[in-house]
């Protein structure tokens, strides 16, 4: 049974970083394409990035730059770190899984495990 448990969100000032974690069990966590995504209030949920079995990544032009998706396939754990947050970050992000190579995943939306999220505020 794939679980996903994320953590790392919380409350910080326009400019601040923050590292999100996403802990994941119950498959190969390896071999799976892995990504995260945010949904803020009242907005569509949006793909943040995402990070390949090889290693390879991809991200939204919207955090592109500012953001680093990683792995530890040792720790079965996948990462986000987010720098020079602004307002606009604020939402809650989750992390998804799935089996198939990223490439297949261009809409999001097609991941099948998904965790409950990690609030992120940021403050002006």
């Amino acid at each position: 049974q794939v679980q996903l448990v994320e953590s790392g969100g919380g409350s910080v000032q326009a400019g601040g970083s923050l590292r999100l974690s996403c802990a994941a069990s119950g498959y190969t966590y390896s071999s799976y394409c892995m990504g995260w995504v945010r949904q803020a209030p009242g907005k569509e949920r949006e793909g943040v990035a995402k990070i390949d079995s090889d290693g390879s990544t991809s991200y939204a032009d919207s955090v592109k730059g500012r953001s680093t998706i990683s792995r530890d396939n040792a720790k079965t754990t996948l990462y986000l770190q987010m720098n020079s947050l602004n307002p606009e970050d604020t939402a809650l992000y989750s992390c998804a899984a799935d089996r198939l190579g990223c490439d297949y995943y261009r809409d999001y939306d097609l991941f099948g495990y998904w965790g409950q999220g990690t609030q992120v505020i940021v403050s002006s």
